[in-house]
């Protein structure tokens, strides 16, 4: 696999870089790992980046989206925290990776089984995680179709609120930075939001979260 260029970034569309994603989680669930040399990326990426993704995940030690979407050194811009939530640092983050280093899209990545969320639906209080699972109690709350049970023990019911987690920060990302908003409306970068299953290792993505150019 090439080493990302400046140039090969700019060749690919928003369209493209999901596709791109698509094919390495494809790779991954086949156990079909593309062949790079990581050192030789390490080498040919010392003097610049060019990512053409930036992807926000959780921190769960089994969602790590360089292995699950089959990509190497320089090809996509990481962001990990508990429960995929935002915050400014975050948007700051994907404001850069966008609007200054190239990144063409943005993804909102959570997955299942998720301690974070079980962690909201339970409504935990712990030092500085009880203000991280504020962030994703309006999830909780806007999941109304499990009226009994709601609390971490209905798996259902936790995969529910995930996902509602996922299109809630998707649509405060478009909410909360004016940058990445005029970004997409410009046809620049797309985004979209998606789940990844830790039993089989697959991404699948949310069609109605999904805003990308079509005639790039």
């Amino acid at each position: 696999m090439k080493t990302l260029t400046k140039e090969l970034q700019a060749a690919i569309t928003p369209i493209l870089a999901l596709d791109l994603l698509k094919e390495g989680n494809k790779r991954f669930v086949n156990n079909l790992k593309a062949h790079r040399n990581l050192l030789e990326q390490a080498n040919e990426t010392s003097d610049g980046q060019h990512p053409f993704a930036v992807i926000l995940s959780c921190i769960d030690s089994r969602t790590s989206v360089e292995l699950i979407f089959d990509q190497g050194l320089g090809d996509v811009f990481s962001v990990r925290i508990a429960g995929n939530i935002i915050n400014e640092d975050i948007l700051g983050s994907m404001e850069f990776a966008c609007k200054v280093a190239g990144a063409k899209m943005i993804v909102v990545l959570g997955h299942t089984k998720c301690g974070a969320i079980k962690g909201a639906c339970d409504h935990i209080e712990m030092g500085n995680l009880t203000a991280l699972l504020c962030k994703i109690q309006p999830a909780v709350y806007n999941e109304k179709t499990e009226t009994d049970n709601r609390h971490s023990g209905n798996e259902v019911f936790v995969e529910k609120v995930a996902s509602i987690n996922v299109k809630r920060t998707v649509q405060g990302i478009m909410e909360r930075s004016p940058i990445l908003k005029d970004m997409l409306s410009a046809g620049e970068i797309g985004i979209v939001g998606g789940v990844h299953d830790i039993t089989t290792g697959q991404v699948c993505f949310y069609e109605d979260t999904l805003i990308i150019p079509h005639n790039p």
